[in-house]
């Protein structure tokens, strides 16, 4: 089978109804691009879901993927149609050769050093170092494959913290790579918890393979009593809301790291941890940090 894409330039106001359009049209995938990528007037977008005033790029580009044989003129009067908008005449064609996909995609996940004892390695790679600690784990539904900051400054932190037989919770464990992480590097009980039952069933596939004992649950379900390290790498807001119920599971003297976290973000969220412990910036990836810090 193969396909063809067809991208053109729009508005941030035109673009998500355009995408819907186009996906009702039948179009497999659309995708809303920001136009200046790579240029000068390039526009980052950082945020949570309803963070951001304007979300959008003032010059858009449209990505859809259609069937090699669709009748892109028929797709677009439909598309014009269901958005309400101009009819658009200005448009590129590009033939998507088929691929052997799943190739191409495990391509693009190589091993990651973590440090010098600590790699993340997808199953189909060799390790570059079999003496290193090797967290097995191929890209799936639940977030967390090491590639991103805040989970490497989590890792990071974790490989600072964890004694022997220590206890460890990741609360919002996607994956469970810091989960998993602690347990290779020598906690005794770990437990992770989700709001997301499809993270919780990969968290505990991921655990299996990588034999470790850890324990993955709903977080609405969350097992009582304290931890000495409390780990949670979710996003700000989810972080400002689930502070008392966070700090309640670290027990005194056992710490707390934070990440999915903004630079900007970092005031307010030490801010509000204030009353149940201290927290400071212990690491920064890219525009992102990772506090840290011990309750009394």
């Amino acid at each position: 089978m193969s396909w063809q894409n067809l991208s053109f330039l729009t508005s941030a106001a035109s673009a998500e109804p355009l995408c819907d359009a186009l996906l009702e049209a039948g179009a497999w995938s659309a995708a809303i691009e920001d136009a200046d990528a790579g240029t000068a007037a390039e526009q980052p977008q950082f945020g949570e879901p309803g963070a951001l005033a304007a979300p959008g790029w003032r010059h858009s580009r449209i990505v859809a993927l259609l069937d090699a044989d669709a009748d892109v003129s028929a797709v677009l009067a439909a598309v014009a149609a269901t958005a309400r908008l101009p009819r658009i005449t200005d448009y590129a064609l590009e033939p998507v050769a088929e691929e052997n996909w799943v190739r191409l995609t495990q391509a693009q996940f190589a091993p990651i050093r973590i440090s010098g004892r600590l790699w993340i390695v997808p199953s189909w790679h060799d390790s570059p170092d079999p003496a290193a600690i090797n967290l097995v784990l191929d890209p799936g539904m639940a977030f967390g494959t090491g590639s991103h900051p805040t989970t490497r400054l989590c890792l990071e932190w974790l490989e600072r913290q964890v004694r022997p037989g220590c206890s460890v919770l990741d609360y919002g464990c996607g994956s469970g790579i810091l989960a998993i992480a602690a347990a290779r590097l020598g906690a005794g009980e770990v437990v992770g918890v989700d709001i997301d039952p499809q993270a919780v069933a990969a968290a505990r596939s991921n655990a299996e393979k990588n034999g470790v004992a850890a324990r993955f649950a709903d977080s609405a379900a969350t097992p009582g009593g304290e931890y000495d390290l409390v780990v949670a790498n979710i996003l700000a807001n989810p972080l400002r809301l689930l502070a008392p119920a966070i700090c309640a599971r670290v027990r005194a003297g056992g710490c707390l790291a934070l990440s999915g976290i903004l630079h900007q973000q970092a005031a307010d969220l030490i801010a509000i941890y204030a009353p149940w412990l201290p927290l400071a910036v212990v690491g920064v990836g890219e525009d992102w940090v990772c506090l840290a810090g011990q309750k009394p």
